[in-house]
């Protein structure tokens, strides 16, 4: 009878750390047979075989007055799962993004004499630098998703390794539009925009009626536009459905909830919330607008106290080095501006095809091998007699 395998715990906040640790538990299993899985995770990973001590979903937080107000319960929750980790003694932690509860969670860990992990780096170089050294004291691996990460992580004696891009891996090099349109109805030659407002709640609400009203806005000027919305959970799709019929009743849209890759694929362009889905929208190759709005104290603090070190918030911006889409931050992300830039994405594409090719060129930068490099890096800190 095969020996039971390690115990590995893992901590995923919202849909796309789910997704990320869904993959990770598979690439895992691969090379670390009979091995067990506990921690937070969403359905993905449950479906993959996690034990699961909470929801994801309770860690879909972003900015710092929002997390502030579920502080006491986060606290809780931390010093739960720590002291059944503690118990368990797992071969490994991995803590998959939400650094602002993981990270906390890997330096008690490690302070117990576990082996820990971050997967998916903090954008540490972007703002608030010097959690740089809480990062070192919390974690004995970085796993990093951008190439330009691991030489930050390296001026400051941390050790980090580029694994690439899961969604680089996952995404074809060649998007298959007329097959999505196909998939989803739509005519081949219609004009089709995609609204991306977030997976989170909190961005729900706050980019919703910005994003209905600039759809509205735009309505008015190309009539012919088609919307359609993928919404991650049936709890944002009712939210954001209930805004919609509330400001921009009189135009229509498709609301799906899922299959926001082969929306995607099937759109002229795309109105998305800043996030991994801009991400997946460089991926598919498609023209975008990306706005995001923070609780007013959050947006306050970041300007007050100067937090963000980088010049652009959205990843294709970021990746690039340059403003290649337009990006509308807080009280820019009005409809009317967000409106006029969506008109310029389908009224203007000559430019379009030269930055689909560099779309293109960071795509296959990004494919470092994504769960099976993590998974790799992952097996050299377990005990010998666990990896095959």
């Amino acid at each position: 009878m095969a020996s039971e395998g390690p115990l590995i715990a893992l901590v995923a906040g919202e849909a796309s750390g789910d997704n990320l640790g869904a993959a990770l538990i598979a690439a895992l299993r691969e090379r670390v047979p009979g091995a067990r899985f506990i921690g937070i995770a969403g359905p993905r990973m449950r479906e993959a075989g996690c034990e699961v001590l909470a929801d994801s979903e309770e860690l879909a937080l972003m900015g710092l007055a929002e997390i502030l107000r579920h502080l006491p319960r986060l606290m809780r929750l931390r010093r739960r799962v720590v002291a059944s980790l503690c118990e368990r003694r797992p071969a490994v932690f991995i803590g998959i993004d939400a650094p602002e509860f993981n990270l906390g969670l890997a330096r008690k860990l490690k302070g117990a004499g576990l082996r820990t992990v971050q997967y998916v780096s903090p954008q540490v170089w972007a703002w608030r630098q010097g959690r740089v050294r809480d990062i070192a004291k919390a974690c004995d691996r970085i796993l990093c998703l951008l190439p330009f990460e691991p030489a930050f992580y390296a001026a400051h004696g941390v050790e980090a390794r580029f694994v690439g891009h899961p969604l680089a891996d996952q995404f074809p090099l060649v998007p298959d539009r007329a097959g999505a349109r196909e998939a989803l109805g739509l005519a081949s030659e219609a004009r089709v925009l995609a609204v991306l407002p977030g997976s989170r709640r909190g961005e729900v609400q706050r980019l919703a009626e910005p994003f209905a009203l600039a759809a509205a806005w735009l309505h008015t000027h190309q009539p012919d536009v088609q919307f359609v919305a993928p919404l991650t959970s049936e709890a944002t799709r009712a939210q954001f459905v209930a805004v919609w019929q509330s400001v921009a009743p009189g135009v229509p849209i498709r609301v799906l909830q899922g299959q926001s890759r082969v929306v995607l694929a099937a759109a002229d362009a795309v109105l998305v919330a800043s996030g991994t889905a801009t991400l997946e929208t460089l991926l598919s190759r498609r023209p975008m607008v990306v706005a995001y709005k923070l609780a007013p104290l959050t947006a306050w603090l970041i300007r007050r106290f100067k937090l963000v070190k980088v010049a652009f918030f959205s990843q294709p911006n970021l990746l690039l080095g340059r403003a290649a889409v337009p990006e509308f931050f807080q009280e820019q992300a009005r409809p009317e501006i967000l409106g006029a830039a969506l008109l310029e994405l389908f009224s203007n594409s000559e430019h379009w095809p030269s930055l689909a090719a560099e779309f293109r060129t960071v795509h296959e930068q990004l494919r470092g091998g994504g769960a099976a490099a993590a998974a790799e890096a992952i097996c050299e800190l377990l005990p010998a007699a666990s990896a095959r």
